[in-house]
């Protein structure tokens, strides 16, 4: 009830009328949420920064300033980031899974204004202490990712199940424990059991399409099923897929197989990866940018566009079976295109299904 009314409270208040940013304030009570965390430094993408801590009231809800804002501070933000210039990390606050800017109001207007997709923060977490299903859930994710140093990517739907997950790492640190003449942190082994367990095993139960038959569950909730009946309970199970035949009842020959794997021998080692990147430039050196572009081996076409975006650039990837498309392509755009000198801002395009004609 208490949301309930809040969130009436916000709709209704004419001091907090709907076509501003969200306030932080009233999210933060509606959530009981005051115990913290921090983060440190991030790249946050723009879409997810939708309230403000202190000025929502100055910025529409598209995070754009109201007449009154458009200051000479404003402008010259603007100019800086239109050339390219370093700015310095803006400061977040993050609730569930939305940021709230507690310094940097400016810079988001500015970022959005001219298209940005992302841009580094440092972040402060607020938790949850609500009674429902979805704020117990989310504290036992936030517990896991602390006591593991993991990130966040892992969501589970059942109660409970992060300390299976946990149960997994800590057995996992032992028989890391007995090879090595050194301590090994729980952290250390959660990053090792996330790189050469969870990640190829989460890759082969994509592979396998498995979790059609489970609407309303994660690739996370399947992990922990399949590795429970495989590891735990000692069950073979046919999966229909193939599953059984790569993936041993032990965990830790799991973890072997898939260090020690070649690419032919299993179907989602190494795959290639289309992506198309939309990016903004400085007038002045455009040729030169489109040039430089174009000598990175990734790279397959540019072009000089008309629009919205000045060049359209098409890149060809390749990942292996320890990394995700989005991360892959994240790394190669940010490491290797934003760095160019010029480049004012990008916006990648993942293909879903494609249809190409052989050339001629």
């Amino acid at each position: 009830m208490g949301k309930l009314l809040n969130k009436l409270k916000r709709v209704w208040d004419p001091q907090h009328p709907p076509d501003e940013v969200k306030s932080f304030r009233h999210d933060q009570e509606a959530e009981e949420a005051f115990e913290t965390f921090p983060r440190g430094k991030q790249r946050i993408p723009l879409d997810r920064i939708c309230g403000s801590v202190g000025r929502y009231y100055d910025f529409d809800s598209h995070f754009r300033p109201k007449e009154h804002l458009q200051s000479d501070r404003y402008q010259a933000i603007l100019t800086l980031m239109k050339e390219g210039r370093p700015i310095k990390p803006v400061q977040l606050y993050q609730l569930k899974d939305e940021y709230y800017v507690l310094d940097g109001n400016h810079r988001i207007a500015a970022a959005k204004a001219l298209g940005w997709t992302d841009i580094t923060a440092t972040i402060v977490e607020f938790i949850p202490s609500g009674n429902s299903l979805e704020s117990l859930l989310y504290r036992q994710r936030a517990d896991f990712s602390k006591q593991t140093g993991l990130p966040y990517s892992i969501t589970l739907t059942e109660v409970g199940q992060y300390d299976a997950l946990l149960d997994q790492i800590t057995r996992h640190q032992a028989h890391l424990a007995r090879s090595h003449p050194e301590s090994v942190s729980l952290t250390d082994a959660a990053q090792d059991w996330y790189e050469h367990i969870y990640r190829p095993l989460v890759a082969i139960i994509r592979k396998g399409n498995l979790l059609k038959y489970f609407p309303k569950r994660t690739l996370d909730d399947l992990y922990v099923y399949v590795s429970h009946h495989q590891w735990v309970e000692g069950r073979k199970r046919r999966y229909g897929i193939g599953i059984d035949k790569v993936i041993p009842n032990n965990m830790e020959a799991f973890r072997d197989k898939m260090a020690n794997q070649v690419d032919k021998n299993y179907p989602e080692m190494l795959r290639k990866i289309t992506a198309f990147v939309l990016m903004n430039v400085r007038a002045r050196n455009e040729r030169r940018i489109m040039e430089k572009l174009f000598a990175l081996k990734e790279v397959q076409e540019v072009h000089s566009i008309h629009g919205n975006a000045d060049v359209l650039i098409k890149i060809v990837l390749t990942r292996d079976l320890l990394s995700s498309d989005a991360e892959i392509i994240s790394n190669f755009v940010a490491d290797q295109m934003r760095q160019i000198a010029g480049v004012l801002s990008t916006q990648t395009l993942i293909p879903g299904q494609s249809m190409i004609k052989d050339r001629l």
